[in-house]
């Protein structure tokens, strides 16, 4: 998997639609193969991340959980600290 798309489910507040369209461009991006598509592939990009971004959508609204709604900020504060192991301070 990317590592730039992070979890979008179980958070409070629930993912953007914003967080929900960079995950999906993440994701056509490393599928395509490229970052910045040739202008005759732009419209083929765009269209597999409208499509992408809306599956995803339709995905985390559907999923169901019982464990309690995770916390943005922690969650940061941990990806901080496994960096931080990884690459050092």
């Amino acid at each position: 998997m990317c590592r730039n798309i992070r979890p979008l489910n179980n958070f409070e507040p629930p993912a953007t639609s914003d967080e929900v369209v960079a995950a999906a461009l993440q994701y056509v991006r490393k599928v395509g193969g490229a970052t910045k598509p040739s202008a005759a592939n732009q419209a083929a990009y765009d269209r597999a991340v409208a499509e992408i971004a809306h599956a995803t959508q339709h995905l985390l609204d559907s999923l169901v959980t019982t464990a309690p709604p995770k916390d943005r900020d922690v969650e940061a504060e941990k990806a901080r600290a496994r960096a931080r192991l990884r690459y050092g301070s």
